[in-house]
């Protein structure tokens, strides 16, 4: 008598059967807003670890959302933030590929966001592309000044300023920062998540920061002659 084999079972990547419970897929798909067949898929290919499973979805997240980056979004909205009594406020433009898109309170939301992260961190540029070669060239030269100064060996000098370069413009670059509302991620990656979410390409364009005073040299009191002033009424 010949032995039929035993149809295989699903394995998990260390050879045991993994059963996803259907509670772990909803709660999976709550928290990332992905498709129940790949919160399912997901929760497998990490041999049902939750936090895993959403830096999976994440990445995939990351990969769909590059492959809405080049279509047009000439939609989206203009938010406001003001901030500190009136002290500083910002404006901020971020676009989306249609307007119904644009009236998702999530999308409104995003936006608010960012703007109150731009009144709070004050960063110079939407990206890095958008820096001014002049500009860079500037920082170059006073940080290669800085480190002779500092003593710094000729051969290991190019690498140095390299480094630091790349930390000054992530610095100054909205997209690179971390998320003042989720310093885990950084604005670009908050974007990207959204974009996976939603399904559109958003554009996070421009904005204009304003501080009260900004640019105004203040005058300086003499406080003795303001002492000697009220001490003659």
């Amino acid at each position: 008598m010949s032995l039929q084999p035993t149809p295989p079972q699903p394995k998990n990547s260390e050879g045991s059967s993994m059963s996803i419970s259907a509670t772990a897929v909803k709660e999976l798909r709550e928290k990332t807003g992905a498709g129940m067949m790949d919160c399912k898929k997901a929760l497998e290919e990490n041999k049902g670890d939750f936090d895993k499973a959403v830096d999976w979805l994440r990445a995939k997240g990351l990969s769909k959302a590059a492959k809405k980056a080049g279509r047009v979004a000439a939609e989206g909205l203009v938010s406001s933030y003001i901030h500190a009594g009136g002290r500083i406020g910002v404006l901020l433009e971020i676009n989306s590929e249609t307007d119904f898109v644009a009236r998702n309170q999530e999308f409104q939301d995003f936006c608010r966001d960012v703007a109150m992260h731009i009144a709070a961190l004050g960063p110079q540029f939407v990206a890095q592309t958008d820096i001014d070669p002049a500009v860079r060239e500037r920082e170059w030269s006073v940080l290669k000044a800085k480190a002779l100064e500092e003593g710094k060996k000729a051969e290991f000098l190019d690498k140095i300023l390299d480094g630091q370069i790349k930390k000054w413009a992530a610095d100054i670059c909205l997209l690179d920062q971390k998320f003042v509302k989720n310093p885990d991620k950084s604005v670009s990656e908050m974007l990207a998540d959204l974009i996976a979410k939603i399904g559109e390409n958003i554009v996070i364009r421009r904005f204009v920061r304003f501080e009260l005073g900004e640019g105004i040299e203040k005058k300086k009191d003499d406080f003795a002659a303001e002492v000697a002033s009220m001490t003659k009424q």
